[in-house]
């Protein structure tokens, strides 16, 4: 009995974390059960995660007092019981929200906290830092293989499965073609290139922070893999949000020499992708052409001609050529955020500004995670969003003054994560990145690790 303890208690949780980290980035999005109705499917991930979830829910049962004093986790709760009164409100008094869809995206959210939870209920300190060389390892080897897998889809034509439609999402096999984003094992490319958003600044941190230069050898190569699949993702956005992240984290762990080095070489990298270079140039030229269309038109009002009026002799006039069509100056991804996906979210809220319309009431995609928790839960669910991150940042604020207390190790995740989430709030003003499975389950996972790094320092 003792034994079977030890291993409900100290094993089993540590290996099906790290089946977490392995399987939700690296499996395909191969549908194992589809759901009547929607094109929601259940996948081999969901299954871990629940597995996790009810081996968590047992130990918060029996602990539930102790689990609720915890600040942070009253945040959560406050975050997803104002997004339960926004979905039924979105039912029976908008009815913008069919019940059954609500709930499968009410339920989505809780799982992608899973790993959160599972963190601060399941570990005690020793595991905690024990444990924290075993995980970077498996990330490491997780972006390595993504990598490699990266590089098999543009040169060897591995097959990509996405979920960006009902029809991918079926597990239709696709190949790269010329000029496209890669996903590697991802569900898309935006989901790509936020997970490396998360990965890089932890990499770099600790490739600058820890003295072993085996470690720094296997940091090194997993950066640069990692930094080749996020230019070839081709999200202009998540390059703008890498660049912070690192800024932030190299910043905080004050290696300014280090910092420039890395700024300079993203900056040659980013710009030798012919087709980000592409990209970025066509934004401007668009936002160029527009603004100089503007000011001709400006002037053209502003100029009056003056002119004696003559009688001209009878002449049969010849006919008006065809005009030229005006050139229409768009950036595809930008209008479609700009014309359809935002204005449609400003809408919604105005439905109901307290409480939003529901969950699944804008349709799959706002581009926009803020405007969408607007839409959807109102002010008071992008409030209580807020007020999780702020008693999360309350704690990283703490941890500045006992930051000798933590290894190189400890503290390059720490720094690292606090960079991480810098760049997801810039990427989350043109994606819907905590929407995305395998990036908001490792993203959680992740930040509830550093939390409980940082308390358990905290309390010695």
């Amino acid at each position: 009995m003792q034994k079977l303890s030890l291993w409900f208690n100290n094993i089993l949780p540590k290996y099906l974390l790290a089946a977490v980290l392995i399987i939700v980035p690296l499996f395909p999005k191969f549908p194992l059960l589809s759901i009547p109705g929607t094109y929601v499917a259940i996948r081999f991930e969901d299954i871990i995660l629940l597995i996790l979830g009810i081996i968590v829910f047992i130990k918060v049962v029996r602990n539930y007092k102790t689990f609720l004093k915890d600040e942070i986790v009253l945040a959560f709760v406050i975050f997803f019981g104002v997004n339960l009164i926004s979905l039924l409100s979105g039912v029976f008094l908008t009815k913008t929200v069919q019940l059954h869809i609500g709930i499968l995206n009410y339920l989505r959210r809780v799982e992608y906290l899973v790993p959160f939870f599972a963190i601060l209920t399941l570990f005690t300190k020793e595991q905690i830092t024990k444990n924290l060389s075993y995980f970077v390892k498996i990330l490491i080897a997780v972006t390595l293989v993504a990598f490699v897998y990266g590089l098999g889809q543009r040169y060897l034509y591995f097959p990509i499965i996405t979920t960006q439609n009902d029809q991918y999402s079926k597990g239709v096999a696709l190949r790269w073609t010329p000029g496209s984003h890669i996903s590697s094992t991802f569900a898309g490319h935006y989901d790509l290139a936020a997970f490396m958003v998360m990965m890089l600044p932890i990499f770099l941190t600790l490739l600058f922070l820890l003295k072993n230069w085996w470690n720094r050898i296997w940091l090194f190569v997993a950066t640069g893999g990692g930094l080749w699949l996020l230019i070839n993702s081709l999200s202009r956005i998540s390059q703008v949000s890498y660049l912070v992240a690192v800024t932030v984290a190299l910043a905080l762990t004050r290696k300014f020499k280090a910092l420039v080095a890395v700024l300079i070489i993203s900056f040659v990298l980013i710009g030798l992708s012919a087709s980000l270079y592409a990209r970025f140039s066509r934004v401007i030229d668009v936002y160029y052409q527009k603004i100089k269309a503007v000011k001709i038109s400006n002037i053209t009002q502003n100029f009056v001609a003056h002119a004696e009026t003559q009688v001209l002799p009878s002449f049969r006039p010849n006919p008006e050529p065809t005009p030229t069509p005006v050139p229409v100056f768009e950036d595809r991804s930008t209008s479609i955020r700009l014309k359809v996906e935002w204005p449609r979210a400003i809408r919604a809220f105005s439905i109901n500004p307290l409480l939003g319309t529901g969950y699944s009431s804008i349709g799959l995609a706002t581009d926009n995670d803020f405007l969408r928790m607007l839409a959807e839960t109102g002010l008071l669910g992008i409030l209580s969003f807020f007020l999780i991150f702020a008693r999360i940042g309350k704690l990283f604020i703490k941890s500045i003054s006992i930051r000798k207390k933590f290894t190189n190790l400890e503290l390059g995740f720490i720094i690292g994560m606090v960079g991480a989430i810098a760049g997801t709030f810039v990427s989350a003003t043109f994606i819907d990145i905590f929407e995305a499975s395998k990036f908001a389950t490792i993203f959680w996972l992740l930040v509830g690790y550093s939390v409980y790094l940082i308390r358990s320092r905290l309390n010695e």
